[in-house]
């Protein structure tokens, strides 16, 4: 993974899309924005669609041993007591003297420079600190730049004048200190931030009133297990597949929307015998390769990470993270994980409720072990950006070569998926016709009508948000210009920009087969 570049300018000319085009806006943007939430337009909330709907397609109706739940978001405190969630789902968090800004202690690179220590000297109305102050500054930058942020430390303090302590010091910093991005002064000792947004249920505000939204939906899944299993009368192996709203408090959301607050996940806990959990770990990790193939994203940007003993789960048995090369960096798109039976053996000991499964054949009662595929929605709508994102030359309207930005999404992906243009727009009988078509596509697909503006112009607003087929309702279509074309159209390819004349009888199906 050393060799995948970080695109910042690629990154700017994603988000400026989305928002031109109305993939995904800031969420209450009137107001300034709510930090770490999004809003999906009109062609990012059918990206999403499609994603979902496909995924759902492949993970429960084309398959026999998956069946769906749908749970709700206000979860029970006792369900998020049982799971660990209450006392332990928390971040270990450093704070800036300085700005107050929090960070996520694991997300704070180790840092080289020159390290000047001050202390704080007395003021004129005698005060004085003994209270030292690190500031870290990157080889090259003056020492003012230090005493500038000591000041500001000592200020806030109200001491004035600090004095340099221990002189400079140039050191690879390799010990537990860390220090803040944006001012270099040393930050505090991690502390707990719990993750979960709390909230109370019904008229009264006290702990016997304390509810969450979920901070995963896993935990819906875990405690319907006994009533999905007799409703649905599966066999081990078995799996329950949820989409959901999920929230978490995070303390940086960053990176547009990979990481917010309110997201979206697809899931599934597939149930399973004790010694089938390592074999059906590796069966999952493929299974989900391929659907991230199948939607469009490239096999060679796409890394499966080994998760080591010391970062995962105590209670996993093994977990691989699919991860993709996204333009701010590697990062992980899925989850795959043997979670062994301690959510199941959790919720049957706080609950006294039994979750066991009886295995016939055998005669034998037992708790069901689980391997989790999670994936985030929201992260691979992102991803399906990225990768269709492109830029190309193209002629225009006069023949003269311009820069086409194009988003080359899979058929089955792309929120449009095919446009029609009358040729022009004051030809009642042209107009007519693209109508016809519209209405005989209509119930196949997602499409578009545009008559306005030049041909050439319509493509290229096409190409941007990623329909890749185009319809031209011509002269030829009427049979002005003889009967041998009469009832075909101009059917444009979006990433060839190829053109061919097609029968519009055979539009339907001819479309359909492209687009799955």
């Amino acid at each position: 993974m050393s060799d995948v570049k970080h695109d910042s300018q690629r990154m700017e000319k994603i988000v400026s899309l989305c928002k031109r085009r109305g993939f995904i806006f800031q969420s209450s943007e009137i107001y300034g924005g709510l930090n770490g939430a999004w809003d999906y337009g009109p062609l990012g909330v059918e990206l999403k669609r499609n994603l979902k709907d496909y995924w759902w397609r492949t993970m429960v109706h084309e398959r026999d041993d998956v069946v769906g739940l749908d749970g709700a978001i206000l979860t029970h405190r006792a369900v998020l007591k049982a799971s660990g969630h209450e006392d332990t789902f928390s971040d270990p968090m450093v704070e800036c003297p300085i700005t107050k800004k929090r960070y996520r202690a694991d997300t704070i690179e180790l840092q080289s420079g020159l390290v000047f220590e001050f202390t704080g000297a007395r003021n004129e109305e005698g005060k004085s600190s003994s209270e030292s102050f690190e500031v870290l500054i990157p080889q090259g930058k003056p020492r003012e730049s230090a005493e500038k942020v000591a000041r500001q430390f000592y200020e806030q303090r109200g001491i004035s004048s600090p004095q340099l302590a221990g002189g400079a010091e140039c050191r690879r910093v390799e010990n537990s200190n860390l220090y803040a991005p944006e001012t270099g002064a040393r930050l505090g000792a991690p502390r707990p931030f719990n993750l979960m947004f709390k909230t109370h249920m019904g008229a009264t505000e006290d702990e016997s009133s304390i509810a969450y939204l979920r901070p995963e939906t896993a935990q819906s899944i875990f405690v319907q297990f006994k009533n999905v299993l007799d409703v649905s009368r599966k066999k081990l192996p078995f799996g329950i597949a949820q989409i959901g709203k999920a929230f978490r408090n995070e303390i940086n959301p960053r990176n547009f929307t990979f990481r917010s607050r309110e997201f979206e996940q697809m899931e599934v806990e597939y149930f399973c015998r004790p010694e089938q959990g390592l074999e059906l770990l590796e069966y999952w990790k493929e299974e989900r390769l391929k659907f991230y193939e199948n939607i469009g994203i490239k096999r060679d940007h796409l890394y499966v990470k080994a998760v080591s003993d010391d970062e995962r789960a105590f209670y996993s048995k093994g977990t691989y993270d699919i991860e993709y090369a996204f333009p701010f960096g590697v990062q992980e798109l899925e989850g795959v994980a043997y979670r062994t039976d301690y959510d199941l053996s959790q919720h049957q000991k706080a609950s006294g409720k039994p979750l066991e499964y009886f295995d016939e054949e055998a005669k034998q009662k037992f708790i069901p072990h689980v391997v989790e595929p999670s994936a985030g929605v929201d992260r691979t709508v992102l991803a399906l950006i990225c990768e269709a994102y492109d830029e190309d030359t193209a002629p225009d309207d006069k023949g003269k070569q311009e820069t086409r930005i194009v988003l080359r999404f899979s058929p089955r992906m792309a929120p449009i998926k095919c446009a029609i243009f009358p040729l022009l727009k004051n030809k009642e009988s042209l107009v007519a016709k693209a109508k016809e078509i519209v209405r005989l596509l209509r119930p196949h697909m997602h499409v578009f009508y545009d008559e306005t503006g030049a041909i050439g112009r319509r493509y290229r607003r096409q190409d941007e948000i990623g329909t890749p087929f185009g319809v031209t309702v011509d002269f030829d279509t009427l049979g002005e210009k003889g009967e041998e074309l009469r009832d075909t159209v101009t059917l444009r390819e979006r990433d060839s920009m190829k053109q061919e004349r097609v029968k519009i009888t055979d539009l339907v199906a001819l479309l359909c087969a492209r687009i799955s």
